[in-house]
């Protein structure tokens, strides 16, 4: 093998190198983008009410974290220093309208409910830094794999809070009974069971957050601060 060829083999990484795999792994724990960078906090104590909207939530960021650290990545070279933050808002809320279209037109309930928190996703912290921090510093394939993780890891904290207060707050998983019916008195409910109302406020999302934040501190040693 000639010397060139080692030098090109050396260079090329794989698509799924340890370094990439840590911009997907890392997010879903150990730098969680709520848990631990606390951030978006927002729309955790908003939209949490429900799973499905919590889902479709997650989706949006999701999208717009990906196609927005592809875009600025690919224009990384082109882009000025001093109006950099212009560029990136304009790219993220030209995706945003998309996504706000496309749910107006597939799940409109889940589009009304959600109201103006879709078009708060221009102005997610965590969207904004993944696109100053890394995409800006970046080749295109290690952004996406960022913004995918960073997307995953906001979307599990984001469903995790809705499961909890739509179980215990509504006696509902994804609009389903599961101790019974309620006004009817059937299931548990018949036996003295009953919705803890204060789970859809939203100082509840919060608190569930913070035991989120708690058990994961607990576990994981190198988030202790000193």
């Amino acid at each position: 093998m000639s010397e060139v060829a080692e030098k090109v083999e050396k260079k090329s990484e794989p698509l799924f190198s340890k370094k990439n795999k840590t911009l997907i792994t890392d997010p879903l724990d150990d730098n969680n983008p709520i848990t631990v960078q606390v951030l978006g906090i927002c729309s955790a104590l908003a939209i949490t009410v429900q799973v499905k909207n919590a889902v479709v939530m997650s989706l949006s960021v999701l999208f717009v974290l990906i196609a927005g650290n592809l875009v600025v990545s690919l224009m990384r070279n082109l882009i000025p220093g001093r109006i950099r933050i212009i560029v990136q808002l304009v790219v993220v809320a030209s995706l945003v309208i998309i996504v706000d279209q496309v749910l107006k037109a597939y799940v409109y309930d889940v589009s009304k409910q959600l109201s103006v928190f879709v078009g708060l996703i221009i102005t997610n912290c965590i969207i904004m830094g993944r696109l100053e921090a890394f995409a800006l510093g970046n080749k295109p394939w290690p952004a996406i794999l960022d913004g995918f993780g960073n997307g995953l890891g906001y979307g599990a904290i984001l469903i995790l809070v809705a499961v909890v207060r739509e179980i215990f707050g509504t006696g509902k998983f994804w609009g389903v009974e599961l101790f019974g019916n309620a006004s009817e008195g059937t299931g548990l409910f018949a036996m003295g069971y009953m919705n803890n109302n204060m789970m859809i406020l939203p100082p509840m999302a919060l608190v569930v957050v913070g035991i989120i934040i708690w058990v994961q501190r607990a576990r994981n040693t190198k988030l202790i601060e000193d």
